[in-house]
């Protein structure tokens, strides 16, 4: 399309410049430094212009001089009227003419625009201190102080030249005019200062009252009281530091003051003065603004204090740091307990229990029992001090009725602190009354903890048949409980009663729930072993394993076998002591068949237990090899205990090939590792066993893998084949 008078859009389009490409990437061989670009432009720069300086020859030129100058600084300022340094070159230009008439009023028209600039009045006054026109310095200085009365630059300066020009009552009388206004402490002491310069200590003595009155703070004291004792005024000193108490009242409650007033104690030798201004502001002044105080108190216990009056201030200076912590959190238990622990060790009675008070009523806020641990061990400290360390049994029961009857029984409870109450009674021979409490915990809220322990307590006083009505309320509390019922069929045993022993332990197996069954079947075969009826402990494991064919059920049954029973091996000892040597030999005949019998009975358990577990659980390869391993373990040392050459040795020989042969093969398989989704994440290796029986099956493993590597091989020789034909076509 074309564009305006028949040009075209080529004619019209915009045309950058091409890009030009840098064939040449390589570094130059000469490389400049910025340093070296930056001197060059140095010495490029052109040299600023400098006005040539005038010289003026006679008074004509200089008027002319003088006028065009008053008129270019006139116009600047009415243009920038504001800009007081405009108006400051001014005025010293005036006054370098001499002119200070000008110059006067050329100030005089700078503070109509800003009085408020100190600067301004600084320089007017200095020009007329120069210039020594003392009389228009002092009406300066004047006129500044009454306009700006809280500048305190231009009172020191009228000040410094009243002294320097020896006017010294003129100055005193500015200083007066100045303390009028109640200025801040340093004009004060520059007055002070300036007394004692001309040695007039009773004017400044004077001037001290004006200042304590005027700035009733422990700075002001503390000032007095130094000042007191640089003129060797001990009394009037000390006279000071007590009147900043007494006066200050609860303002003077702070640690510079004390500090202060005992470090001067301690300049003239008054120990026990300043120890007792240390005590006087630990006990009344805040814990948590006491620290300069404990750290002073410790150093001078230090240096002139003994051993107790040092031990006594480190443990103040802990009792410290422990009311900061529980201050700060009231519940932070473990800070309680340093707490308590510090005033044991101090051994005041009434300070240890006003601590015990304080900790124990912080109450954790949530009614849960991980909350609460902590928080009970504090009240069974209690207890314990009030027992052993205050010797008072009355506050004893009385913490222990307090903190039963704070602890939440419905939601929670602490069998300890049962115990420990019980426990208490006990010790202090009323009986009946740790028998209610304990049964009161039983009724209220029954844990394990509270039968163990109401029972062993039953036990140690020897009431046989509380003992049993207790385990009858523990069993009907909890009858799943197999270590309630191991324990109840113990107590009963030990008092004789093997029948009553065996009846409980046929009650607890037929129970429909059991915690830890294999606890009580233990208990219970164990109990038959030491009663030494094999016949029944052999009729406990063929009911054990109608109910379970675990492994170490069946092992456990073959070394019962073939060990022989405690009471056996006891009336046999005692027949090999009391006989003669023929009543020796029947004993070893008798004790030789005993052994093949327990052997062959171990045998025929061990058969079981193979059979048993490679028909129910064909996949549970690695028990089976545990029970053929025992077994072979057991036939090895048959062998070795057996004399060689017999008809027994020969027989044990043959019985332990025939274990031998039953012994699986270890192989390592491959197998896929599969995710959570199913699929497979590589494979693992594993080691698997091939018994005997299995061997048919191998075997078709074994031909099906000949067949995979034959067939691979065919298809290898056929790609090789077929890779030559196109070599050669």
């Amino acid at each position: 399309m074309s564009g305006i008078a028949g040009t075209t859009a080529r004619d019209t389009e915009i045309r950058l410049p091409r890009a030009t490409k840098v064939k040449n990437k390589q570094p130059a061989d000469k490389q400049i430094t910025a340093e070296q670009i930056l001197r060059e432009a140095k010495e490029l720069q052109e040299q600023d212009f400098k006005p040539p300086k005038q010289k003026i020859s006679d008074p004509a030129e200089l008027a002319e001089y003088r006028l065009r100058k008053r008129k270019e600084f006139e116009d600047l300022v009415r243009r920038v009227r504001w800009n007081l340094s405009v108006w400051i070159k001014y005025a010293q230009w005036e006054e370098s003419q001499k002119d200070f008439r000008r110059a006067r009023s050329v100030w005089e028209r700078t503070i109509d625009v800003n009085y408020q600039s100190e600067g301004v009045w600084v320089k007017y006054a200095e020009m007329e201190m120069r210039h020594r026109f003392v009389n228009h310095a002092r009406n300066v200085w004047d006129r500044a102080v009454t306009l700006l009365p809280r500048i305190d630059k231009l009172w020191y300066k009228y000040i410094h030249m009243e002294e320097m020009l020896g006017n010294v009552p003129g100055a005193r009388q500015v200083f007066q005019r100045w303390i009028n206004f109640e200025p801040d402490h340093a004009p004060w002491m520059a007055y002070i200062n300036m007394e004692l310069r001309y040695n007039e200590v009773d004017r400044a003595r004077d001037i001290f009252e004006l200042y304590i009155r005027c700035h009733p703070d422990v700075k002001a004291w503390v000032r007095y009281a130094k000042f007191e004792m640089k003129n060797s005024e001990i009394g009037l000193a000390r006279a000071a530091y007590e009147r900043a108490v007494e006066e200050l009242g609860e303002d003077a409650q702070t640690q510079e003051l004390f500090i202060k007033f005992a470090e001067f104690e301690e300049k003239v030798k008054e120990d026990e003065r300043a120890r007792a201004i240390f005590r006087y502001a630990l006990d009344h002044i805040p814990k948590a603004q006491a620290q300069d105080v404990y750290r002073r108190f410790v150093a001078f216990e230090k240096q002139h204090g003994n051993r107790d009056a040092i031990e006594d201030v480190v443990v103040n200076e802990r009792r410290f740091r422990y009311e900061g912590q529980v201050k700060q959190d009231p519940l932070n238990y473990d800070a309680w307990f340093d707490y308590i622990r510090l005033e044991e060790s101090a051994g005041d009675h009434d300070k240890i229990r006003e601590v015990y008070e304080r900790a124990i009523g912080n109450v954790p806020p949530a009614l849960e029992k991980r909350f609460w641990q902590r928080y009970i061990y504090l009240w069974m400290n209690y207890a314990l001090w009030e027992e052993l360390g205050a010797e008072d049994p009355q506050r004893t029961r009385a913490v222990y009725q307090a903190v039963l009857g704070l602890i939440p029984h419905h939601l929670f409870t602490f069998a300890k602190i049962w115990m420990m109450a019980a426990q208490f009674e006990v010790r202090q021979l009323h009986l009946d009354a740790a028998r209610k409490l304990l049964g009161r915990a039983i009724g209220q809220c029954p844990k394990h903890k509270l039968f163990r322990g109401y029972i062993e307590l039953e036990v140690q006083l020897g009431n046989i048949e509380r003992c049993r009505r207790l385990y009858g309320r523990y069993l009907e509390w909890s009858p799943s409980t197999c270590t309630a019922w191991c324990r109840f069929a113990e107590l009963e045993r030990s008092l004789g009663e093997s029948q009553r022993a065996r009846s409980l332990y046929e009650l607890a197996i037929v129970q429909p729930q059991l915690d830890v069954p294999e606890v009580l079947w233990k208990s219970y075969i164990d109990f038959e072993i030491q009663e030494g009826s094999r016949e029944r402990t052999r009729l406990l494991y063929e009911r054990l394993l109608q109910r379970t064919q675990h492994v170490k059920v069946w092992l456990s049954y073959a070394q019962f076998e073939v060990m022989p029973l405690p009471q056996l091996q006891q009336a046999r000892a005692l027949g090999e002591a009391d006989g003669a040597a023929n009543g020796q030999a029947a004993a070893a005949v008798g004790t030789a068949e005993e052994a093949d019998g327990l052997l062959d009975e171990a045998r025929s358990v061990y058969k079981r237990a193979f059979s048993a577990l490679r028909e129910g659980k064909p996949d549970e390869k690695e028990e089976a090899v545990m029970v053929l391993e025992a077994w072979r373990g057991l036939e090895q040392q048959s062998v070795a205990a057996a004399e060689p050459g017999t008809a027994a040795a020969a027989d044990r020989q043959a019985a332990l090939q025939a274990v031998e042969k039953r012994m699986p093969r270890r192989v390592k398989r491959k197998r896929p590792i599969l995710t959570e989704d199913g699929l497979e994440a590589g494979m693992e290796e594993y080691f698997d066993y091939i018994f005997p029986e299995e061997k048919g099956t191998d075997q078709n493993i074994k031909f099906l893998e000949a067949a995979l590597r034959w067939k691979r091989s065919r298809a290898e020789a056929g790609l090789e084949a077929e890779f030559a034909a196109e070599v050669n076509s």
